[in-house]
């Protein structure tokens, strides 16, 4: 029982360091599965050490079932999930930078910089709006200006510059001739 009880202070105590150490000793995971996966890892060498197998396997599986009450309580109450995981934080607003929120973040210009280098944006008046994510990731919407091309906005494009003539047929399509063969013949093959 005492195994238990530890177990539980691990992960309760783990999250409150992670949530103050911040966002960006975090990559990929979550708070949560970085505690549990630290833990475990820490809980299954400590048997060669001094303790029990079994003990060793309790303590994982508390860990475990621990990380997967967390993610169902985050998903069914919102306010918890602000607690456990945190919510994302906006860093930059209309190209510049959301200083009130990288002080709060402990987040310098420079490393913001940094991962906007890593996705192509050269320009911080690039960016609409960046946000930090909770697995500390940078989420960004650009302005219209900055944004690549679409195929849609291509399509748009040559729509407009050829003044497109509702009557003009399309091109010929070399798979539509292969459809109208086979309705055709359904139960020829043809070999060449």
């Amino acid at each position: 029982m005492e195994t238990a009880w530890q177990s539980i202070v691990m992960v309760i105590s783990g999250i409150l360091l992670l949530r103050i150490a911040g966002r960006k000793s975090i990559s990929q995971m979550t708070m949560a599965q970085t505690v549990v996966m630290i833990s475990i890892g820490s809980i299954i060498i400590e048997p060669i050490v001094e303790t029990s197998v079994w003990e060793a396997m309790i303590g994982a599986g508390i860990f475990v079932i621990a990380l997967i009450i967390m993610e169902y309580v985050q998903i069914k109450f919102n306010f918890l999930e602000k607690i456990i995981t945190g919510k994302s934080k906006v860093v930059i607003e209309n190209g510049a930078p959301h200083t009130e929120n990288l002080k709060k973040l402990r987040y310098t210009v420079d490393q913001l910089e940094i991962q906007l280098r890593q996705q192509g944006i050269t320009s911080l008046s690039d960016v609409k709006t960046a946000t930090l994510e909770p697995n500390g990731q940078l989420g960004y919407e650009l302005v219209p200006d900055a944004r690549p091309l679409t195929i849609k906005d291509f399509k748009q494009l040559l729509q407009i510059e050829q003044n497109t003539d509702p009557n003009q047929q399309e091109a010929h399509n070399i798979f539509d001739e292969l459809s109208e063969k086979d309705k055709k013949n359904p139960g020829s093959v043809t070999l060449k």
